[in-house]
């Protein structure tokens, strides 16, 4: 009977006790309207505001399912730290524990990453809700802020900190950690390059002794993943069409406590240009019209961005012929027995789009305008890609901005679309302290500050102060790149030099002037700079430097010569006889006296020079910095005596070609030469002939080449460089790195060997010095050594691209060369912005 009662008792007595505040509770019956709803525990939010999240139906009762959702809705808001419901007869009970709010935010422990960048990273904000989950996702946001800064052992602790009236300080402590670095870098499947020469592609680097100075050892997965196309797109273009880089590799190696990184490679095989066809199904357009805008040559290796540089001049000229919506798509066919890719450009009408509209986000400082006009398109115009891609590229050559990326978005109907330029930008300023050393300039300083988006209106603008050993000057700069909207560049350079004397001169100059110029890109690879110069150039010489030592007044000798000293020692005429006589035939006493051309233009005084001139480039290199393939050609002219007092044509040509061979080795050719040409009736001055030295042959003191004032060598005077008319110069030289150095320290050496020649003098030769006892007996004249030998030389180089800049040591051995040349065997040269 017992067993009988025991479980009624226990049933009948759970039915009798109070339902207790469960949280989510579903209320079996429906409650009467919202105004029987009571909440407890609330202190900053409205009860109104929580009964507001309870909807009652048509009826004004609330069922199970209404006060599940108002629960569920009252715990996304994150304002509560615990919801409860409970039913105490006809009425809902809402029993809510609010979070504590947000008195600060602090970091500790951080000395990489500032506080304003985590505080702008982190959602938890002073004067907001506590919410634990947000708390734990920005510690989460705080250590991949530091992954991405290479800091992969960094923890993130946060903590909070109660405070009177519900309030509370959250503190993220921090322990950064070491770098986590890149400790190997390696290749697999690659054989047609080396891993050194792989290294040179990629912007990953491996960490060595160097590495404090850079950040390019630190592990990032998103350079990591772009080294990856840079690879395929090196081997695209060098032939390899069926290049495929399988997979980037990484894995943490605790006991290196770095990363190993790995590429595997599928080479395939290298291919050349078999034939090359245009096709066309637009009846009004010859393909064979687009022929000369294809840089893919038969017989040539296949080239990939040859191929897309070809597209895109075909498809850009196609749309000046009238054919705004012509599409040139590319086709190659293999021939892998002959290891050859006929290529065929196909011609074909594109669908009829308009461009709706171009919208530009992420510019809060460059002006839209700045942007815009880097398209050759506009609202309405049809849309072409060739242009837009063409577009994107010159937006990225600008360097105003981190990140570049066109879009397209559907627009108002199907033939319609929108342009959306994402931009986010990045500093343009810079400050830089530059140091250098040279075994001719002496040591040197340069302070900049300059500004390639000045007023954010793209002008770019620069001022600079120089001081040196023996270089002075200041210089400002500036550059409108799109003069009146049109795209050429107009700049203007004032500056103010000042050359002092050094073991190679014994004179010193003095230069102020400025000059425009205009600056048109041709094309891609051919730009066009037009220039008008007007400087005043004066020299600068030591009173004795100057003198003539039969000069009465000169009491730096215990004696004045006479002039029949100067007659029977040094050579001179004899006002008595008219003999000459003596043994160095000179009309002046020398006891160092600077050249007599040197004496003779400081004696005219102030040149003041006013030139046209152009300078033509054609620049097909693939690093402007550090270039091993490519053709660089610089010919330029200077036409002076548009006004002034000095009249000559000066023409130039320089030229580079860079080749790599076997094993990283790179081949450098470089020829030069030029010309000075007498215009008119006016003499040439010393100043403007070319000097020449290392720049030509190394293994020379600067102004070491060439014509040489000899009139005191025999008292014991080396003589001023005078100077030629004519110069030629040809250097073959081998560049390669040291492969049992790691890549990134920078390193390479150098074999070359060098040739040329500087002759063909024409300033000043003689000159009736004034202020003389005799002056008859100092008709001073010039001798001076011109001749037209060969010089040449051979020699090794030591090239360090150093965290400090570009380093170079040259010790060159001439072979052959004039009587009077100056030798250097070494030099050194570099210096670096910090």
């Amino acid at each position: 009977m017992m067993r009988l009662r025991l479980p009624a008792v226990l049933a009948l007595t759970l039915l009798a006790m109070p339902v207790l505040s469960l949280p989510r509770m579903v209320v079996a019956a429906p409650v009467a309207a919202a105004t029987l709803i009571t909440v407890e525990g609330n202190r900053r939010v409205e009860t109104d505001t929580i009964r507001s999240y309870f909807k009652a139906g048509p009826d004004g009762t609330l069922d199970a399912g209404q006060v599940d959702d108002g629960l569920k809705a009252l715990i996304e808001t994150g304002l509560f730290a615990d919801v409860k419901i409970d039913r105490q007869g006809g009425r809902l009970v809402v029993r809510v524990v609010e979070n504590p709010v947000i008195g600060r935010v602090a970091f500790e422990g951080n000395k990489k990453v500032k506080d304003e960048q985590l505080t702008a990273e982190v959602q938890s904000k002073p004067r907001g809700t506590l919410s634990r989950p947000m708390v734990q996702s920005d510690a989460l946001r705080i250590a991949e802020i530091y992954r991405r800064s290479g800091r992969y052992d960094v923890r993130v602790t946060p903590e909070i900190i109660e405070q009177p009236n519900n309030r509370v300080d959250l503190v993220f402590t921090v322990v950064e950690g070491a770098k986590t670095n890149v400790k190997s870098v390696t290749f697999v499947g690659n054989s047609a390059y080396s891993a050194a020469r792989l290294r040179d592609v990629i912007k990953t680097h491996e960490s060595n002794w160097l590495s404090f100075l850079g950040n390019n050892d630190v592990y990032d997965p998103d350079r990591v993943e772009a080294d990856r196309d840079l690879i395929r797109r090196f081997y695209l273009k060098n032939g390899y069409a069926d290049v495929q880089v399988v997979a980037a590799l990484t894995e943490y190696d605790p006991g290196q406590k770095g990363f190993l990184v790995t590429f595997q490679i599928e080479e395939g095989q290298q291919y050349r240009v078999g034939s090359v066809q245009f096709q066309s199904s637009v009846a009004a357009l010859d393909a064979n019209a687009l022929r000369t805008y294809s840089r893919v040559n038969v017989g040539a290796l296949y080239n990939v961005e040859q191929l897309e540089k070809s597209v895109e001049e075909m498809q850009i000229e196609a749309s000046r012929r009238g054919f705004a919506f012509a599409v040139v798509r590319p086709r190659g066919d293999r021939n892998l027995e002959a290891h050859t890719v006929a290529i065929a450009f196909q011609v074909d009408e594109g669908p009829r789009t308009y461009i709706e509209r171009i919208t530009i986000r992420g510019n809060t400082r460059t002006r839209d305008y700045v942007i815009r006009r880097e398209f050759d398109i506009s609202e309405g115009d049809a849309y072409n890609r060739a242009l837009v891609d063409r577009a994107e590229r010159r937006l990225k050559n600008l360097d105003f901005f981190k990140e570049v990326k066109v879009t397209t978005e559907p627009g108002s109907s199907s033939d319609r679309v929108i342009l959306v330029v994402g931009l986010e930008e990045k500093s343009t300023g810079d400050f830089s302290i530059s140091g250098g050393y040279s075994t001719t300039d002496g040591a040197l300083a340069e302070v900049s500050i300059s500004e390639r988006n000045f007023l954010g209106r793209g002008l770019f603008a620069k001022a600079a102060v120089t001081y040196g050993q023996y270089t002075r000057g200041v210089s400002l700069s500036f550059v409108e790149p799109y003069l009146l909207d049109y795209r050429v560049a107009l700049g203007l350079d004032v500056s103010y030099r000042q050359q002092l004397a050094n073991s190679t001169t014994s004179y010193g100059t003095r230069t102020i002037g400025f000059s425009p110029r205009l600056g048109f890109q041709l094309r891609e690879d051919l730009s066009l700079q037009l220039r008008y110069s007007l400087y005043r150039q004066e020299i600068t010489l030591p009173s004795y430097l100057a003198n003539c030592n039969n000069n009465a007044a000169n009491g730096l000798l215990a004696f004045n010569p006479t002039p029949a000293y100067i007659a029977s020692v040094l050579g001179g005429v004899d006002p008595t006889n008219s003999t000459t006589s003596g043994v160095y035939g000179y009309g002046c006493y020398g006891d160092g006296e600077s050249s007599l051309a040197v004496r003779k233009e400081l004696n005219d005084g102030a040149a003041l020079t006013s030139a046209l001139g152009y300078t033509l480039t054609y620049n097909t290199l693939d690093n402007n910095k550090n270039p091993t393939e490519g053709l660089l050609i610089d010919w330029r002219q200077d036409f002076a005596g548009v006004g002034g007092n000095v009249s000559y044509l000066k023409s130039a040509v320089d030229a580079k070609y860079y080749t790599p061979l076997v094993s990283d080795i790179v081949s450098v050719i470089h020829l030069q030469g030029g010309l000075l040409n007498k215009i008119g009736d006016k003499d040439l001055r010393m100043l403007d002939h070319y000097q020449m030295g290392p720049n030509l042959v190394r293994g020379f003191a600067s102004n070491g080449i060439g014509p040489r004032d000899i009139t005191y060598r025999n008292l014991g005077a080396t003589g001023d460089a005078l100077g030629g008319t004519k110069y030629w110069g040809a250097s073959a030289e081998l560049q390669m790195p040291f492969w049992f150095l790691p890549k990134e320290v920078g390193l390479k050496g150098a074999v070359y060997a060098d040739a040329g020649s500087l002759w063909g003098y024409q300033g000043p030769t003689s000159w009736a010095a004034t202020g003389e006892v005799n002056t008859a007996a100092c008709k001073c004249g010039l001798q001076y050594d011109d001749s037209k030998v060969v010089r040449s030389s051979v020699g090794v180089g030591l090239i360090w691209a150093s965290p400090f800049g570009p380093l170079r040591f040259d010790y060159a051995v001439p072979l052959s060369k004039g009587k009077y040349d100056t030798v250097q065997e070494f030099r050194f040269g570099g210096g670096t912005s910090f």
